[in-house]
């Protein structure tokens, strides 16, 4: 098949925008109020702003939305269950001083199960909780434990495509060789998200569970400023569905979010090593909360899924010329399926540019649907899909055409030629034969003959 490069202009009525600048252009005002900042359509996976994203930062207590997912994955390998009960030893509970905690903090000999370990792990963002299940994991205790348990977690992050993190410990302390990326991080909460008790616990604002042996009931508030403002007002955002705080002197403010709007779109932005600041009227900005809610707002203000090309594209049809048909001597192609894509709000399908891949012609019988070739769509230097180009009606061969053909064809084979040059040769020697050498060979044989006379026998033997 021979390629033809077409520019493809679309119909004014799909509103086109002459000033419109490149999709990877389309971009937030500023930087952001952080070391690192990431933005994606969680349901296409799509990246829609990146800053620093795939640099190594220090994680602080989002690193339990790895301990999680792998205790809620021992849950589904079934070695323990959400109501297995657990005691806390001192080793666990030896946390260091200003850490975060339940309220009250989990004690040595107190029994809680393991469902509500996460309730403590996640919405007080409880190290204490995050030892104790280490330890139920791994059926070790203290340091054997944290080990064994950051090895599940690095097995985890491995197998989500995690491929710049390391984890050392299941509460996100400091430590240095605990890192990991904003776009690792989105990996790995995308996945949490998908667990429906992970997304039940981190999607409310406070949760009360039962009393032990050792305490009371307790109520526990989340640390998210998006959901709740028990710890942080201010900042409560009704899109927001999740996930996780951070904070440690090293790793500065963090946080990891999700949001769904009401077309039930989900988007994750994920905010690492930004502050706390005083502004200059007094107030106490939290980057982490302002930053997140703005971006995601412009991501949802500016992004959707489009539809970039089927069959209904103006611009698309094309012909091809048929042969061995006494009816047409071309046919349409369309193409069939179509090619969406999450693009900025500023697509100028005008700039799009269709690449087709047709033949030259094709041969009757054609029948309405057959593929004849591609269409690949590309905009800005990205390819964002090919689809296939179908004949819109059929086409009857001719059957006199099509024998003709096959004639023709036959020539082209260099033995037909030589055996018709052969016959043509012997006919040809016939044909001389018989005007030439047959009338001479009979005058000679009347010559033979002639005189008239009775021919006189010389033959003298016995009568």
């Amino acid at each position: 098949m021979k390629k033809y490069r077409f520019a493809a202009f679309f119909l004014a009525l799909l509103l086109v925008i002459s000033t419109a600048a490149p999709v990877s252009a389309l971009e937030p005002e500023g930087e952001p109020h952080a070391s690192a900042a990431l933005v994606v359509d969680g349901d296409n996976d799509v990246v829609l702003y990146e800053y620093h994203a795939r640099e190594k930062r220090y994680p602080a207590s989002v690193t339990k939305i790895m301990t999680s997912l792998v205790v809620l994955d021992a849950v589904a390998k079934g070695e323990l269950s959400l109501d297995t009960q657990v005691t806390a030893s001192a080793s666990a509970v030896d946390v260091p001083f200003g850490s975060s905690t339940a309220d009250p903090p989990i004690q040595a000999g107190e029994v809680m199960t393991i469902e509500n370990l996460l309730w403590c792990d996640l919405l007080p963002s409880a190290c204490e909780a995050c030892n104790v299940l280490a330890e139920a994991v791994t059926g070790l205790t203290g340091d054997q434990a944290t080990a064994a348990f950051a090895q599940r977690m690095n097995e985890k992050a491995a197998e989500l495509g995690m491929k710049d993190s390391h984890f050392t410990n299941p509460h996100g302390l400091h430590d240095d060789n605990h890192y990991t990326t904003a776009y690792d991080i989105y990996l790995m909460a995308r996945e949490a998200m998908r667990n429906e008790t992970f997304r039940a616990i981190v999607g409310s604002p406070s949760h009360t569970i039962p009393a032990t042996n050792m305490n009371g009931e307790r109520t526990l508030y989340t640390t998210n400023g998006l959901i709740g403002g028990y710890y942080v007002g201010g900042y409560h955002y009704s899109k927001a569905i999740g996930i996780k705080t951070g904070n440690t002197d090293e790793a500065g403010r963090c946080l990891a979010s999700a949001a769904t709007d009401e077309e039930g779109r989900t988007f994750y932005c994920v905010i690492l090593g930004s502050e706390y600041v005083r502004e200059e009227d007094g107030t106490l900005n939290a980057y982490s909360f302002s930053e997140t809610i703005r971006l995601l707002e412009w991501a949802f203000a500016n992004f959707r899924m489009t539809t970039l090309l089927d069959a209904d594209t103006a611009d698309t049809m094309r012909s091809v010329k048929v042969t061995l048909s006494e009816e047409v001597d071309q046919v349409l192609v369309r193409a069939t399926g179509s090619i969406q894509a999450v693009m900025p709000s500023d697509y100028d399908p005008s700039r799009a540019k269709l690449d087709y891949d047709l033949p030259d012609s094709v041969e009757a019988p054609v029948n309405a649907g057959d593929k004849l070739g591609t269409v690949t769509l590309t905009y800005d230097g990205t390819v964002y899909g090919t689809l296939d180009l179908v004949a819109a009606d059929s086409v009857e061969r001719s059957q006199f055409l099509y024998n003709l053909q096959r004639l023709e064809n036959l020539w082209d084979h260099w033995w037909v030629k030589l055996l018709v040059i052969g016959g043509a040769v012997l006919i040809l020697l016939l044909v001389l034969y018989l005007i030439f050498l047959r009338p001479r060979s009979r005058r000679r044989y009347s010559y033979s003959g002639g005189g008239g006379g009775r021919r006189r026998s010389s033959y003298r033997g016995r009568r």
